[in-house]
This record gives structure tokens, C-alpha cells and sequence, in this order.
């Protein structure tokens, strides 16, 4: 009971949840409300996804690579599909799951990944990881994004229906045999310990740890970073309409609130010389929300009879073929430096200009 005292963004969320509640008529017929609004439940979403990745990272002492970051992508992606569902429904927006994970790749690629290397980079100069994982998120990243977000473009509208089944199955079948690469056949592909590397230094005894007290308390903030989203896509909405914002910068905020926990985790990673963490979160992360996201969206669309655009325009193509031939490049000969931090940070800084033009 001590411990559940101390969760302090689980009781914030809640109390968000009951005044916002009560108040969101009034607060959404001004814009100084809305942006009022948005940035404060924006600030306590961002602050329960802190908690999201508490728990998982304590659930990933526990259960050791790759499961610990498996866990953390599993919980970022299964937030981004409750928050894309419910603007989906609020502003029936036929391209917000594209942009979302446009912007949520670019996030965990350029920026995480960027970000991540250049303080690792700073601090220890080289850092070494299994080059087998990143050889394979970036091979089943390129055939996924082709099939689901190159091709759409190709199909004839009388099957486009009937392409989207495809993917349904297609995504999921290739999600299920990465994961049993990932944690049977080839387990070590994501796995990195260096020669003479003492044992991994846990910050609680494993026996300590009650896996459900800390599954149960991640998945209770999920449901409240769900509940909040359904205020804040009317804030966000308002406060787009009224500042005449481009419609994509929803979705950069839904990628935002599901990449903040791993951020925080890769540069920790980072700090502490452990870039295979970086690479599985990163690379894993964008993997997970390709195959989980787009199946999860189709099915929504499908179930609501919302229409759903999963086609690249030609600028997000061209940012998505640069971000994958610059990985591939940086992430072939298994170390990462400051330098290749830079050149995704550039990439980065470049999404978000195009944002704005």
C-alpha cells in the first residue's frame, strides 16, 4: 500500500479526469479555455506516461531482454491505438492514422534514436549492439510500410476493401512470427552483452518485485491516458480550427504522448552504454506501431464505416525512403556515434519544418 500511495500520476489523472469532466462545455467555448485545457490534460497525459514507462521498465528487471523492452513498445503502441480510435470517432479524419505513424517513426528513428545516439555518442564515444537486430526491424520495417502504405496507392478501388482485409491478416501473421523470432528462435539476435561485461546491476531485487501489482497499475494508466484522450481531442480540435493549424499537428501530439515514455527510457539507455535497449525500443517501437496500429485502424474503419487513408503523400514517402536508407547505412556495422545521431536529428528537424510548409 505504501507503493500505491506514491503514484501520484495515477491520482493526478484522475482528478484531471473528474475536473475537466465537469468543466469541458464551458472551457471549449473560449479559445483562451481550449488552449487552456489542452495544455494542461496534454501535461497530465504526458506525466501518466512517465508512469507507463515506471512500470515497465520495472516489469523489464524482471523478465530480462527482450521482453522488458517488449513490453514497453507494447504498452506506447496499445496508447497510440486508444488515443487514434477515439479522435478518429471525434474528428472522423480519414488520414490520422497515416500521419500518426508517420510521425510516430520519425520520432522514434530521427528523434529517439537521434537523440539517444548523440548523448551516448558524447558520453562514450562508440557504442556497440547486435547488428543481427537491427538488420532485421529495419528488412520487416521496409516490406510492411511498402505493403501498407506504398502499395494502397496502386490498388484499383473496387479491391481496395479487399487489400485492406489483406493487411489485416498479413500484419498479423508477420507480427506473431517476429514474435516468436524475437523471443524463441532467435532471441539473441536482440540481445548484446560485450566481452568480460559483468551481469546487468538491477535496481530491485528481482525477488521483490510483484509483476501484478505493476501490470495491473500499467494497464489502469492506460485506461486513464484513454479517458483523458477523449477531452483533449476536443481541445485539440477547437484549438486547431480556431489558430488555423495544419490538421497533421494532431497527429504529431498523438505520437508525442505514445513515444514520451520511451524516450525517456532510450536516453537513460543511452547514458548508461546500453544501446541494444536503444535499438530494440526504437526500432521495435516503430516496428510494433506498422503492425499493430494500421491492422487495429483498418478494423475500427471497417466496424464504424469511417474511411481510412493509409497511402504516403509524396513528402512523407521521400522522408520515410531517406529515414530507412540512413539507417541502414548508420545501423550496418553494429556502433553507433555521436555522428549518426546528428544526421537523424537532422532529419528530424526537417519532419518538423515540413509540418508548418
Amino acid at each position: 500500500m505504501k507503493s500505491f500511495f506514491k503514484e501520484y500520476p495515477l491520482f493526478l489523472s484522475v482528478l484531471a479526469l473528474a475536473l475537466f469532466g465537469s468543466y469541458e462545455h464551458a472551457l471549449a467555448e473560449t479559445l483562451m479555455g481550449n488552449i487552456i485545457g489542452f495544455l494542461v490534460i496534454f501535461a497530465v497525459i504526458i506525466y501518466s506516461s512517465m508512469s507507463v514507462a515506471h512500470h515497465a521498465e520495472i516489469l523489464a528487471e524482471k523478465f530480462g531482454e527482450p521482453y522488458g523492452t517488449m513490453i514497453l513498445t507494447m504498452s506506447a503502441v496499445i496508447v497510440e491505438i486508444v488515443i487514434i480510435s477515439i479522435m478518429m470517432l471525434h474528428e472522423e479524419n480519414p488520414t490520422l492514422a497515416r500521419d500518426t505513424i508517420y510521425a510516430a517513426i520519425m520520432l522514434d528513428i530521427n528523434g529517439l534514436l537521434g537523440f539517444a545516439a548523440i548523448a551516448g555518442g558524447l558520453k562514450y564515444g562508440e557504442q556497440p549492439y547486435n547488428v543481427d537486430s537491427s538488420n532485421t526491424y529495419l528488412s520487416m520495417l521496409m516490406v510492411a510500410l511498402g505493403v501498407a502504405m506504398v502499395i494502397p496507392d496502386f490498388i484499383p478501388a473496387a479491391a481496395y476493401e479487399t487489400f485492406m482485409l489483406f493487411n489485416v491478416v498479413i500484419f498479423i501473421l508477420l507480427y506473431l512470427v517476429f514474435t516468436r523470432i524475437q523471443l524463441k528462435d532467435h532471441r539473441y539476435f536482440f540481445q548484446y552483452k560485450a566481452e568480460g561485461e559483468a551481469e546487468d546491476t538491477h535496481l530491485h531485487a528481482l525477488d521483490e518485485i510483484n509483476p501484478w501489482y505493476h501490470v495491473i497499475l500499467l494497464l489502469v494508466s492506460i485506461v486513464m491516458i484513454g479517458l483523458l484522450s477523449e477531452i483533449l481531442a476536443v481541445f485539440m480540435g477547437n484549438d486547431i480550427q480556431y489558430l488555423g493549424l495544419p490538421m497533421a499537428i494532431s497527429a504529431v501530439g498523438v505520437a508525442v504522448i505514445s513515444a514520451a515514455p520511451e524516450l525517456i527510457t532510450a536516453v537513460r539507455a543511452a547514458l548508461s552504454n546500453r544501446m541494444q535497449t536503444v535499438i530494440n525500443i526504437a526500432l521495435g517501437a516503430s516496428l510494433a506501431t506498422v503492425l499493430l496500429t494500421i491492422p487495429a485502424v483498418i478494423v475500427i474503419g471497417m466496424m464504424t464505416g469511417l474511411e481510412i487513408t493509409l497511402g504516403l503523400t509524396p513528402v512523407q514517402g521521400v522522408m520515410l525512403g531517406l529515414t530507412l536508407l540512413v539507417s541502414m547505412i548508420n545501423f550496418s556495422d553494429g556502433e553507433t556515434n555521436m555522428l549518426e545521431g546528428f544526421l537523424h536529428v537532422v532529419l528530424f528537424s526537417l519532419f518538423c519544418f515540413l509540418l508548418f510548409v
